[in-house]
């Protein structure tokens, strides 16, 4: 469980998880969930390198991953 919080920590990747998360559980439907992450995690990538750091494809995806767990959980709760 360590190895996955330090895994975690680096390059705040819990913090691109939970935001997915959040983003998933207020969207409206699927394609909302879906343009609205894709959108954000790609503007979170953009912000980084215009300051420097290069895009970094494994914070994106956390970011992806996030809105759908987070859009799966939202649908289990309301059709379930």
């Amino acid at each position: 469980m360590k190895k996955i919080w330090n895994w975690l920590k680096t390059s705040n990747r819990y913090k691109h998880l939970i935001g997915g998360l959040v983003i998933g559980l207020i969207a409206d439907d699927w394609y909302c969930a879906g343009l609205s992450g894709v959108g954000i995690a790609s503007a979170l990538e953009y912000k980084d390198k215009k300051h420097g750091a290069s895009w970094d494809w494994l914070d994106w995806s956390i970011t992806i991953d996030g809105v759908i767990i987070g859009y799966g959980l939202k649908w289990m709760i309301v059709w379930m």
